[in-house]
């Protein structure tokens, strides 16, 4: 057989191919959700969104946290833990009546076992499945439920971490969590959320505690060349710590937020997903 007819026999397998690759690529893209390719709009013009976001339902946070942001007429979203809302169960109770949104943390805040705290336990991330860790969400959503009278709709996972096993045996959370709830974050995150792509059962979080106000505005603007959304993280309120969020740098960020020369949308993490939510539907 000649070149010629070598070529002319193989052309027909090649075309085949591209043909394959050629199906095979829009049916994978039309499994993602379609964006806007024109620039993201959020409320009043704003060009990034802003939630400010608490962990653990620390007594501090009622104590500090809610009185300031009630001042200032702000709505933030708390990630609970049964344990601490049992110690000030009052409070919790009318922060969630005045409509700070309440999310659930799990009820063991099973993180990694490289936690020497969880050591003691023996109930590492590691040791555990996903049989233990639905029960353990649902668990603390009952009591939320049961002792709040609300029905959490975000969730953020402990520590940020999102397995469970080991090894080969390792396995994501994630679509559990994903069947829960209408949001997820994790924590200590590098970059904001592109309203356009991001995963509402993966949110990043960017930490706020130990950070001056100027820290905060750095890393606020840090990201002001996207329209992102910035979820921001914190543990305790008062003075500033490695798991402590200033309250005067709380102060004055929610002041630099709420001018609207900033161009910033502050607003809880439910309310600011429903609306990227529905602005993805309409385009």
């Amino acid at each position: 057989m000649g070149w010629q007819q070598a070529v002319a026999t193989e052309k027909p397998a090649a075309d085949q191919e591209s043909q394959l690759h050629a199906t095979a690529h829009p049916a994978a893209d039309s499994a993602r959700p379609s964006y806007p390719a024109k620039p993201f709009v959020y409320p009043n013009g704003a060009r990034n969104a802003v939630s400010l976001t608490f962990d653990d339902g620390l007594a501090s946070q009622v104590q500090f946290a809610v009185p300031m942001l009630e001042k200032y007429q702000v709505k933030a979203t708390f990630y609970v833990l049964p344990f601490h809302v049992s110690q000030q169960v009052k409070a919790w109770r009318e922060a969630a009546q005045a409509g700070q949104e309440i999310g659930n943390h799990t009820n063991a805040h099973t993180c990694t076992g490289n936690f020497h705290w969880l050591r003691k336990s023996n109930q590492g991330l590691e040791q555990v499945d996903l049989d233990f860790i639905r029960s353990d969400i649902e668990r603390s959503q009952q009591y939320i439920q049961r002792t709040l009278g609300v029905t959490p709709k975000q969730f953020a996972f402990p520590c940020g971490n999102t397995f469970v096993g080991r090894g080969r045996q390792t396995q994501s959370y994630v679509p559990l969590v994903a069947d829960m709830f209408e949001t997820a974050r994790t924590w200590n995150d590098e970059t904001g959320n592109d309203p356009r792509y991001a995963d509402f059962a993966q949110l990043t979080g960017l930490r706020m505690d130990g950070l001056s106000f100027n820290e905060l505005r750095e890393l606020l603007e840090n990201e002001r060349e996207t329209d992102k959304w910035l979820v921001l993280a914190g543990h305790e309120v008062g003075s500033r710590g490695v798991m402590t969020t200033d309250l005067k740098a709380l102060e004055q960020l929610i002041q630099y937020l709420q001018d609207p020369k900033n161009g910033y949308w502050l607003a809880p993490v439910g309310e600011v997903s429903s609306y990227i939510k529905q602005q993805r539907a309409d385009n």
